[in-house]
């Protein structure tokens, strides 16, 4: 059980908080961030951590824990925010993100930090794995439950297309990957780089139960993951239709913040832009 149970208007707030916790968070990292990608990704981890997840600070290692991998490795500042806000470790290590010798590298490392499932970083990995634990769960009788979340330019490696075949086969249906899908990635539009749709039909092709909603919309999130996690039978994916910087006007859906950070003025300017964001 989630320890949590958060109704939407607390999660809201909670994603107001980790939006300015990232903003900081980034801007004092001496080796940059993925702004963009921690801003689109918030709700969708608020959501998760404070209503759905099955996972506490003080059940590292249970074995029936529900089991978050982060793909998306660059995203992973998102994740930190997340996870302190959670109580899985205490703030003041935000100010050391990748810093010498940090708690919290770059991209996500299990044997670094309190509430990381996997290393990832290199994409297309976190769905394979994921897979391989949802067969080893479904097979001891676990009723842990296996969430994924992965970026629309992830999905470009066909490890992930694999993966969705062994899903498929082995009818994973304690497998839920969620796509961050806010048409970017770093060097410009997905669907100029390398398009992936008709996306929802290539899931369904592969046997997936599929679902879309606002990314960004914490009552379209809660409702459409407590939706799916109801349905039998096979592995499901909900496509999350997100905007990249969300929360802050000049970041949004602008391509150059893939893996910039804020600076100056702009740090208080975003800061403001989320207080009094809807």
């Amino acid at each position: 059980m989630n320890p949590f149970q958060y109704d939407v208007p607390s999660i809201r707030e909670k994603a107001r908080s980790i939006r300015k916790r990232i903003i900081k968070l980034n801007a004092g990292s001496p080796a940059g961030g993925h702004t963009g990608a921690d801003l689109s990704e918030t709700d969708i981890l608020a959501t998760l951590y404070f209503r759905l997840l099955n996972v506490s600070p003080d059940r590292l290692d249970d074995p029936e824990r529900d089991i978050y991998i982060q793909s998306k490795g660059h995203g992973v500042g998102g994740l930190y925010c997340c996870l302190a806000e959670a109580g899985f470790f205490p703030f003041d290590w935000l100010d050391t993100y990748q810093h010498f010798d940090s708690h919290l590298p770059g991209h996500p490392v299990r044997q670094k930090t309190p509430g990381i499932e996997l290393n990832t970083g290199a994409l297309g990995h976190g769905l394979p794995v994921a897979c391989g634990i949802a067969i080893a769960a479904k097979r001891s009788g676990s009723a842990k439950r296996v969430f994924v979340l992965t970026g629309d330019g992830e999905l470009g490696e066909g490890s992930n297309w694999e993966s969705a075949l062994t899903a498929a086969k082995y009818q994973l249906d304690n497998l839920i990957v969620i796509v961050d899908h806010n048409t970017l990635q770093l060097a410009g539009r997905t669907s100029e780089i390398l398009p992936l749709e008709p996306l929802a039909d290539k899931w369904r092709a592969f046997g997936f139960h599929v679902s879309e909603c606002d990314g960004n919309d914490v009552a379209q999130l809660v409702d459409t993951l407590e939706r799916v996690l109801k349905l039998p039978g096979g592995p499901k994916v909900i496509i999350a239709n997100t905007v990249k910087g969300k929360g802050v006007s000049f970041i949004e859906d602008k391509p150059e913040w893939h893996h910039r950070v804020p600076k100056g003025d702009e740090i208080e300017a975003a800061l403001k832009e989320i207080d009094h964001g809807k």
